[in-house]
């Protein structure tokens, strides 16, 4: 299925909370993947978890959302989101630690 880039948004995400060695960057992967979405996830080495996601509107606003809550062992103090600029990917994956 091609998707047209004008109708693709793209949001950046850094989560903090207890967000590392709990599954979360595997949870965000299955989320992005079963929602339709591209992009990618990584820990950072300040504790938290940082994600790119694009595809339509409705599902990253839905994935930033549930991003609040994260899988059940997380707890997430913060979501800081900002715009981005679609990179035209075309999977989503996890990247190591940055």
């Amino acid at each position: 299925m091609s998707v047209n880039l004008s109708d693709v948004v793209a949001k950046r995400v850094c989560v903090e909370g207890r967000v590392q060695g709990v599954w979360f960057r595997g949870w965000v992967v299955e989320q992005a993947r079963e929602n339709g979405l591209v992009g990618w996830v990584r820990n950072r080495r300040d504790g938290t978890v940082e994600a790119h996601f694009e595809g339509p509107a409705g599902a990253v606003e839905h994935l930033v959302s549930a991003c609040g809550d994260g899988p059940p062992a997380a707890r997430v103090n913060r979501v800081d989101v900002v715009a981005a600029a679609p990179e035209g990917l075309a999977n989503f994956r996890q990247h190591p630690t940055a």
